[in-house]
């Protein structure tokens, strides 16, 4: 037998370890295997980091303080495949955290990551590396590096991945990187629209959401349009529309069709298809409010082009908006009232929408929504520009009060647009009544002190609407609206004070107001503004003009002249020569002041101070404890008819043959005859009762607005005047009559070489005296001087009809001017001269007339 031998198992070499399974409960030790030399260790650890990973975000903040982001980046371009794959799964995922974002931007990872979008890498690498930039790219930053290093090209090319998963987070990416216009226009050149409208037929509804919110964006270009028309895309977004199923991608979807609406050949190929009508039916008949609200959003945008507003109207898209206006969402409501208000640039439109939108305009101003009460007031506004018809129907409407009401409203849009639409209801007298009788000056005093532009030019164009009437100027006033509306003069923005000009205008059509806005400022304002070529406008010197010639006492102290038209009237005085910019006390305020050392200022008024006769009417129905019924208002009535004296009454009351005074004597009489049976303690009675109502008397007075005095002289005057002067037949006559008229009244003619001995000042002071005050009744004065005479010769030829003018020289002189047509020279007949200005000689020759610039002329208006 064969001897058997025993076979030696070889010994391991030295230098081999012998494998060892390790079990590693800590995050940290397993990061530290990332930085092992080993593939495999590399792998199972890349691959229990991910699954610590995606427990949750506080274990990727864990990771990201052990340091694991650095080595994990390197791994992603690892030569192994496992490895590279399972890193990229871990980056994937942290990428979802801002903080680790942040390092990753630092580290400048993104070339790495796109490298791992190649071909030949794993569909899970696609995956995870395309997530990893789906959430870097919401960072501004991290689009550019991503757009910079070329990663558009294969997110695009990964659309058609037959992996989901891919196409999500590709599309995903790339609806973030969009969002910059240099990307969207990349998106176009690199063919980018097929395989997004492919998306739209995936069955995985998260996929369509993106690709169209993609198209979303990228439909805003309008090269983009047109190959999305080009390729069919129109019937893929109706398709989706149609389907019930889809109901959830509706929103997106009317979006995309919205921007589409953009182009007029897009438009005229939707309505060529019957899908526009498809459209407005599918917007009024939808249950869910945001697809009704981007339906009405998607008609206004379109509607800023003229042929789309032509397309819209022949649908008929006016009964589809004022459906929408009756829908219960807010969102909606507004929309569709700012589709109405684009459609009004269509004639056809803004005249159906009269017919059947306007009533529910209206209500919308009450809605508790500012957004709707701003979009209902902007829609208002346009319907009623240019459109008298729709102006009447907000009328009918009962419009008038809620657009005054939001005249308060929080938004400066509604306000602007609100004071538009009074402005616009304004052009028609009747409606510009019922709109002051609303209050609406009190309720304009809030936007004249608005901060806004807009809101400050359109409350003064309303003000300049209504202020035409005198009511509306008298409410203004009384609610304090001059002042504001006269700071706007100051604004910087042209319109603006263009606007406030115009107002001010208007508003001094009267000498109350005029005199208010003097007070303020207005004035000094507009002087400033006329002096500078920037400022002043086709209104601001409409607006001095008109300030003057309705202050009257103003214009002369401060220009030293009036016109033939500068009519004056009751309340005007003279207080002499102003410098530009001083402002004039008002006349209530120059008569309570202490008599002074300056000149006399000469009050022209001969208007009967009504007011005070009837308010002793009232204190004697206060004293007899009796309401005024209709005898007691005949009688109060007989009482003011016999209490005013006419100027021809008082003279027969002077000579004795009053008929007044003989029925009063006849009265007292009868009084004594039934006196003489009265007992003699009823006197102490009847005398207490006298006393109480003198006192109820005076109580009264007090209350009453304050009254110029009563200037009886001026008022015969004017009536002796009329009598000797109109019956003359030529104007030279009158005016010749008039002036020896005014001399013979302020001391008759003076001898040139004698004027210094004619002391006229004397006899104003010794007036002054008597009155106790500064203020002096040109009716008062005996002996005046050129600018008496002068002032006295243009209130009487105003009230009689004479055409003159006021003219204030220095050194006291002043004259009148007036026109006069020569007569033909001899031997020629029908020959009709120009008018020849004369001075009014009314201090020597009285009566005597000078032709202007004439050397007599010259020396009568100077020393």
């Amino acid at each position: 037998m064969g001897k058997k031998v025993k076979k030696e198992v070889e010994p391991p070499p030295k230098d081999v370890f012998d494998p060892l399974s390790i079990e590693s409960k800590k995050a940290a030790t397993v990061v530290l295997m990332l930085n092992s030399p080993e593939e495999e260790v590399l792998a199972k650890a890349c691959e229990s980091i991910y699954k610590f990973a995606s427990k949750g975000d506080e274990n990727k903040v864990t990771l990201l303080g052990l340091g694991a982001v650095e080595p994990l980046f390197k791994l992603i371009s690892h030569e192994d495949p496992l490895v590279r794959r399972n890193a990229t799964m871990v980056f994937g995922i942290m990428a979802s955290n801002n903080d680790i974002r942040k390092l990753l931007r630092e580290l400048d990872v993104t070339n790495s990551v796109i490298a791992r979008l190649a071909p030949e890498e794993d569909i899970i690498v696609h995956e995870f590396a395309s997530l990893c930039l789906a959430h870097m790219a919401v960072e501004y930053t991290s689009k550019v590096q991503i757009f910079e290093q070329g990663g558009l090209e294969p997110l695009i090319r990964l659309l058609s991945s037959p992996d989901p998963d891919v196409k999500k987070n590709s599309v995903e990416c790339i609806y973030h990187l969009v969002q910059d216009f240099q990307s969207r226009a990349a998106v176009r050149e690199l063919n980018a629209i097929p395989p997004l409208l492919e998306l739209l037929k995936s069955e995985y509804p998260v996929v369509q959401l993106l690709a169209l919110k993609t198209f979303g964006v990228i439909s805003n270009d309008r090269e983009t349009r047109v190959i999305l028309r080009e390729n069919q895309g129109l019937d893929h977004l109706f398709k989706i529309l149609e389907t019930k199923e889809f109901n959830d991608l509706h929103v997106e979807a009317l979006a995309v069709v919205a921007n589409c609406l953009d182009d007029v050949d897009t438009m005229q190929l939707i309505q060529q298809t019957g899908g526009l009508k498809k459209l407005l039916s599918f917007a009024e008949v939808s249950a869910i409010p945001d697809i009704q609200k981007n339906a009405a959003k998607a008609i206004a945008k379109a509607a800023y082009d003229p042929e789309n507003r032509r397309i819209l109207h022949e649908e008929e898209v006016e009964k589809c908006l004022v459906n929408l206006l009756g829908t219960d969402n807010d969102g909606t409501k507004a929309a569709a009232s700012q589709a109405i208000s684009a459609m009004c640039e269509n004639l056809a439109s803004k005249d159906a929408f009269g017919n059947q939108g306007i009533p529910q305009l209206v209500q919308l101003l009450s809605s508790d929504n500012e957004e709707v009460k701003e979009a209902a007031a902007i829609a208002l506004a346009n319907l009623t520009t240019a459109s008298p018809t729709n102006v009447s129907a907000v009328a009918e409407a009962e419009g008038i009060e809620p657009l005054i009401n939001v005249l308060s409203a929080k938004r400066d849009g509604t306000i602007a647009n609100a004071t538009t639409a009074l402005t616009n209801m304004a052009t028609q007298e009747p409606l510009r009544l019922k709109i002051q009788n609303h209050g609406v000056m009190n309720a304009i005093v809030e936007p004249l002190q608005s901060t806004n532009s807009l809101v400050q030019s359109k409350a003064a164009l309303t003000v300049a609407a209504l202020g035409c009437d005198a009511d509306a100027r008298t409410e203004l006033r009384n609610a304090n609206g001059l002042e504001p509306l006269v700071k706007l003069l100051h604004s910087k923005n042209d319109e603006v004070r263009r606007n406030a000009c115009w107002a001010v205008m208007v508003c001094a059509s009267d000498e109350l107001t005029a005199v208010e806005l003097c007070r303020v400022g207005a004035l000094d304002i507009l002087e400033e503004i006329n002096l500078s070529t920037g400022r002043k406008n086709n209104f601001s010197e409409g607006a001095l003009d008109k300030l003057l010639d309705n202050n009257l006492s103003q214009k002369y102290s401060q220009m030293g002249y009036l016109s033939s038209s500068n009519i004056i009237t009751d309340g005007f005085f003279d207080y002499g020569q102003v410098k530009p910019g001083v402002k004039l006390l008002s006349l209530e305020e120059l008569c309570t002041q202490e008599l002074n050392d300056r000149r006399a200022i000469i009050l022209v008024n001969a208007k009967l101070p009504e007011v005070s006769l009837s308010a002793e009417d009232k204190s004697q129905e206060l004293c007899s404890g009796r309401t005024t019924s209709s005898s007691s208002f005949r009688k109060s009535s007989k009482e003011r008819t016999s209490s005013v004296v006419s100027p021809v009454e008082e003279k027969q009351e002077a000579s004795g043959r009053s008929p007044s005074s003989l029925t009063k004597s006849s009265t007292r009489e009868k009084g004594s005859r039934k006196g003489k049976g009265k007992k003699e303690e009823e006197r102490p009675k009847e005398e207490e009762e006298l006393q109480t109502m003198l006192k109820v008397q005076e109580v009264v007075l007090e209350k009453l607005p304050w009254l110029p005095p009563f200037d009886s002289i001026l008022l015969d005057y004017i009536i002796d005047a009329s009598k000797i002067i109109l019956p003359l037949t030529t104007t030279k006559e009158q005016v010749v009559a008039l002036a020896q008229f005014v001399a013979d009244k302020m001391g008759g003619p003076i001898e040139r070489d004698k004027l210094h001995e004619f002391s006229w000042e004397l006899h104003i002071s010794e007036i002054e005296f008597e009155l106790k005050c500064n203020v002096v009744p040109i009716g008062k004065i005996k002996k005046g001087t050129f600018y008496h005479r002068a002032l006295l010769f243009k209130v009487i030829a105003d009230r009689i009809g004479i055409g003159c003018s006021l003219v204030r020289g220095e050194y006291g002189r002043a004259w009148n001017e007036v026109k006069l047509v020569d007569d033909s020279p001899q031997g020629i007949t029908g020959l009709l001269l120009p008018p020849q200005v004369y001075i009014v000689d009314l201090m020597y020759q009285t009566g005597y007339l000078m032709k202007q610039k004439s050397a007599e002329a010259d020396s009568y208006q100077r020393i």
